[in-house]
């Protein structure tokens, strides 16, 4: 039986989309990085080319591809190689460093890894001798990496697969302790694709701009994947620059961006221009979208759409680009999943009452699989039948879905959820520190900062800058806290935890550390 959502069969592989892709529209622009433009056709030869040799390197069918590469043309490539083998590609995060960095590849056993050639020195720093993948370095010696070296003139052909094969696995950014990966199936990504094609509305002559790496949905499910279904164009940034932001827009020919965390607020706060409405775009998506949401609209002459998901949950909510929007509300259900707005038992709330969002999907394989080598996570994760997204919601009577706020330990920072663990993890490294405990706070901007309180070890001489400095050293730049307070203990529960509910009250005079003030 084939199934669908919109007019998408979701029983298709990413190479099966790829090789349907090329002989559809050879000619079509994919892809558009750094100002390079490549064809479906060139695509589908240079997938099939670094495939034949990253299988001579070890890579075979179910095992796993780790990639520490920034945004590149070589990035996706490895992608879909990997895919073309039958194995699952694995992206971590540019940005981790040392122990993070550490857990997240050894937790994968790669056969394989690639690396920027400027990351090669954090992955072996982080990784030590734990691994023995062979490390594939891409060079860019123009300024753009490069995996020519690594492709084979003789091209393979895809190893047969079915949908509910494992493409890929994306980390979590850790919310309930440390990073998990998410194991992800060919049906996962082609359905939160689908999803997004319909829901908002998005054509075959829209170019998909997104300044976010690779390694999240956004940039993967969200925009390459859209476009490998539509015959549209995928345009990958390197980053979200503020400065450059509206350049690359029109640069790319831009119909469609996302965004996330405080990248709409920074646009808005930006001084308004007379060629503000000058650029391409009809739509932009992502989360979250503050109440002056229609203001923008007008400045800049687009629409504005706001959704909920999630890297396990893929996106069971969204407002429809056709239908009247409620303003605060991200959306409502969509037609492939359920979901419940919870008490602490899991039972059902009222309308107008605050809960967990639990969601269960109507089609197998939309959800993860599970978490990769953590049987544990997986049942908390499913317990009851129902994924528990450890995220606050309440609805309206009309089934409008409004969020408000996350219950996981976590720190939502500039579009990034952070592990607060492994914030604490990080600043414990100190040889000067013997206990943290890092919590989100209020931000000016949007969102939050990191706070951090540090028991310094009896006798030692360490201050805030000392810790400033480690921390910018060894961990993500998103990681390193904002505020720090030195105190003499933590609050504890009777188990010995921290009780983070009680820090705010036990350290009310304390005055914390600015890094912005110093």
């Amino acid at each position: 039986m084939t199934v669908r959502i919109g007019s998408v069969d979701i029983d298709q592989t990413l190479p099966e989309l790829l090789e349907r892709a090329a002989v559809a529209w050879p000619d079509r622009v994919f892809l558009r990085i750094d100002g390079v433009d490549t064809t479906f056709a060139e695509f589908r030869d240079q997938t099939a080319r670094l495939a034949a040799g990253l299988a001579k390197q070890g890579l075979a069918p179910g095992t796993r591809l780790n990639v520490f590469m920034r945004n590149s043309l070589a990035c996706v490539q490895t992608w879909f190689a990997a895919n073309w083998l039958g194995a699952s590609w694995v992206p971590v995060n540019t940005e981790w460093r040392g122990q993070t960095l550490h857990n997240a590849l050894t937790l994968a056993d790669p056969a394989v890894i690639v690396v920027d050639e400027d990351l090669e020195t954090h992955l072996r720093d982080g990784v030590g001798d734990d691994l023995s993948a062979p490390v594939l370095v891409a060079p860019a010696g123009d300024g753009l990496a490069s995996l020519d070296e690594w492709m084979v003139e003789t091209p393979v052909d895809p190893v047969p697969q079915g949908s509910a094969d494992v493409a890929g696995m994306l980390y979590t950014s850790g919310t309930t302790g440390r990073s998990k990966a998410c194991v992800l199936s060919h049906r996962y990504f082609v359905s939160q694709a689908a999803i997004a094609v319909r829901d908002f509305g998005l054509r075959d002559d829209d170019v998909l701009y997104c300044p976010f790496p690779l390694f999240h949905a956004d940039a993967t499910a969200l925009t390459t994947v859209p476009a490998l279904l539509l015959g549209a164009t995928a345009a990958l940034s390197r980053r979200f620059s503020a400065s450059r932001f509206w350049d690359e827009v029109r640069e790319t020919g831009a119909t469609v961006f996302d965004f996330m965390g405080a990248t709409l607020s920074i646009l808005y706060k930006a001084e308004p221009r007379p060629d503000d409405r000058d650029n391409t775009v009809r739509l932009a998506w992502g989360v979250p979208v503050p109440d002056w949401a229609p203001d923008f609209e007008a400045r800049f002459g687009l629409q504005v759409l706001e959704l909920y998901g999630s890297v396990e949950a893929n996106i069971p909510i969204t407002q429809r680009w056709d239908q009247p929007q409620v303003l605060g509300s991200c959306g409502r259900v969509t037609p492939e999943f359920e979901i419940r707005i919870a008490d602490e038992n899991g039972d059902a709330l009222p309308a107008g009452e605050v809960g967990e969002l639990l969601v269960r999907p109507r089609i197998a394989g939309t959800v993860l699989d599970g978490y990769f080598a953590n049987p544990e996570a997986t049942a908390t994760g499913f317990r009851g039948l129902w994924f528990h997204s450890g995220d606050l919601v309440r609805s309206d009577d009309d089934g409008n879905i409004f969020f408000v706020g996350r219950g996981k330990d976590s720190i939502r920072r500039r579009g990034e959820n952070i592990s607060a663990l492994e914030v604490e993890e990080g600043i414990e490294a100190h040889p000067d520190v013997v206990e943290c405990a890092a919590v989100g706070v209020p931000s000016e901007l949007t969102e939050e900062e990191v706070q951090v309180f540090v028991v310094p070890r009896a006798g030692s001489n360490v201050d805030a800058e000392s810790i400033w400095r480690h921390s910018e050293a060894t961990m993500a730049r998103f990681q390193v806290p904002r505020y720090i307070a030195l105190v003499d203990a933590l609050p504890k529960t009777p188990t010995g935890k921290v009780s983070k509910p009680a820090l705010a009250e036990v350290f009310a005079d304390v005055v914390p550390h600015d890094r912005q003030a110093q």
